[in-house]
């Protein structure tokens, strides 16, 4: 049997590392990549948005972002760059839906790799559509 795959945002990754709403969803999903249930995939922009995230939100000091940052590369996400039908993709949802070209990459590469983003943004939801995209309150396996 073939596993499934899901994109997904730097909002559910956050998750993984504090305790807000939809943490516990957040997790679910992280512990079945871990487990091996599911495979995950992302824009190679994602580990600079949850650092930066996280260095915003006040609760990690250095030590604890570098720790992060190690704890990111070991999952081992499979990582995309903004290259080709991607990049085209990304670039007509920004433009058609007014989202930033970073979000924009992650729906593109839900669609590329034929699988859907799961994400925490209720603003990218409302822009884009559910095409695609689902909030992490929904994952399940």
């Amino acid at each position: 049997m073939e596993r499934g795959r899901a994109v997904v945002d730097a909002t559910v990754v956050v998750k993984w590392f504090v305790e807000e709403e939809h943490s516990r969803e957040a997790r679910f999903l992280r512990d079945a990549y871990a487990s091996g249930l599911i495979d995950l995939a992302a824009p190679s922009l994602l580990p600079y948005e949850v650092i930066n995230a996280l260095k915003y939100s006040g609760a990690f000091g250095e030590d604890e972002l570098k720790e992060v940052a190690r704890a990111l590369e070991d999952y081992q996400i499979a990582l995309y760059d903004l290259v080709g039908g991607v990049a085209q993709r990304a670039i007509e949802i920004a433009m058609r839906r007014g989202v930033t070209v970073y979000d924009a990459a992650y729906v593109a590469l839900a669609y590329e790799l034929d699988t859907v983003l799961y994400t925490a943004d209720e603003r990218l939801l409302r822009r884009v559509g559910r095409e695609r995209v689902a909030h992490i309150a929904e994952f399940r396996l």
